[in-house]
């Protein structure tokens, strides 16, 4: 997936109503998992993202910082994101729990 035609979201649009469902993709493009919630908004919250499982069935949540993940939305407006991180590294995360 070519990202440099995507717009980067900006901090008023790291909002919770934006971001969940939202796909995250990792460096090799292949989803590495969905983010179900948030933890505040803007640059510095968190975001809950559900790896692993099918269709939201035994993913594990894990927290990461929604500054890590460079959320974008494409030519067609949807939201999703970019991460440094493996699927395996995110697994590896210990399992976020509210």
């Amino acid at each position: 997936m070519d990202h440099s035609n995507h717009t980067p979201l900006s901090a008023a649009e790291l909002t919770e109503s934006n971001l969940v469902g939202a796909p995250i993709y990792g460096v090799d493009d292949s989803k590495v998992g969905s983010v179900s919630h948030l933890h505040d908004s803007g640059s510095t919250g968190k975001a809950v993202v559900d790896v692993g499982g099918f269709l939201g069935i035994g993913s594990k949540p894990v927290l990461v910082s929604v500054g890590d993940l460079h959320m974008m939305r494409d030519q067609n407006g949807q939201v999703h994101g970019m991460t440094s991180w493996t699927k395996d590294q995110l697994k590896a995360l210990p399992e976020h729990k509210d």
